[in-house]
């Protein structure tokens, strides 16, 4: 698919770019890679799920960002580190090890091709961390400036102040995602959504806790999803689409200028 750009933004994609292109826009571009998971999503939503989201939302935060500086987006890593959902089949993972080596080879190829600012952009809650260590550890051996973020986080003021109805953000497979997939590929949302007793203030939205917790059969015993997708609608995830793109944007140029 062809991003329709507005004439005015400096946003391109990587794999349209021929490499002389490329290499003269690599000194000056913000290069960015978008990274998802093909994975479970409960038995309501398409597997990939994460990968559509995150290309979908680096393209529309390209669009706008590129109205004040040179965006140069790569394709989508359709894939993750999601060995915490294999259990339920469904899903195609690398593990912890391979995943963190394979983020840190990808900036390596852009500072090889000549970018000196580059932008991880996460879409999977599982690829979160590895995404922050291959770009900690790509500034230990390159004279580059690499950053790594995931989009809910960009955009978690937005999206409160939005509407959000989450115990946590992102949550997976339950209303936020189920909306969003709404939005963006209604084709690919079952008819019926599984429905779960949200607790007594199902609208508090807490800030992420201070340490992780990890649970042996945690995710067997949600049935793969953390909320209740019934409540998702199209609408809301338009309006949590354009928040995010938006937030994501200005996240880039607040970096592109530091």
């Amino acid at each position: 698919m062809r991003v329709v750009q507005n004439s005015e933004s400096m946003f391109k994609l990587f794999a349209e770019l021929n490499r002389n292109e490329l290499r003269t826009v690599a000194a000056t571009a913000l290069a960015v890679i978008p990274i998802g998971a093909t994975e479970q999503h409960g038995p309501h939503l398409a597997t990939g799920m994460d990968y559509f989201t995150v290309e979908a939302i680096a393209r529309e935060a390209g669009t706008i960002a590129g109205t004040e500086t040179d965006v140069v987006v790569t394709p989508a890593l359709p894939f993750g580190s999601s060995h915490h959902h294999l259990v339920f089949g469904g899903t195609l993972s690398f593990s912890t090890e391979t995943y963190r080596r394979m983020l840190y080879e990808l900036v390596e190829s852009l500072v090889t091709d000549g970018f000196k600012r580059i932008f991880l952009l996460n879409g999977h809650g599982g690829n979160h961390e590895l995404a922050q260590l291959a770009v900690r550890d790509i500034v230990l051996h390159h004279p580059v400036h690499a950053a790594a973020g995931s989009y809910w986080n960009m955009a978690w003021q937005d999206l409160v102040a939005a509407g959000v109805k989450a115990a946590r953000l992102p949550g997976h497979a339950g209303e936020f995602e189920t909306s969003l997939m709404m939005s963006l590929r209604p084709d690919l949302v079952a008819r019926e959504l599984p429905f779960r007793q949200l607790p007594e203030n199902p609208e508090a939205l807490v800030l992420p806790a201070p340490f992780r917790d990890e649970r042996n059969g945690f995710w067997e015993s949600i049935n793969g999803h953390t909320d209740s997708p019934a409540s998702a609608t199209p609408e809301r995830g338009d309006r949590f689409r354009e928040v995010i793109a938006r937030s994501v944007a200005r996240a880039w140029l607040d970096y592109v200028r530091s």
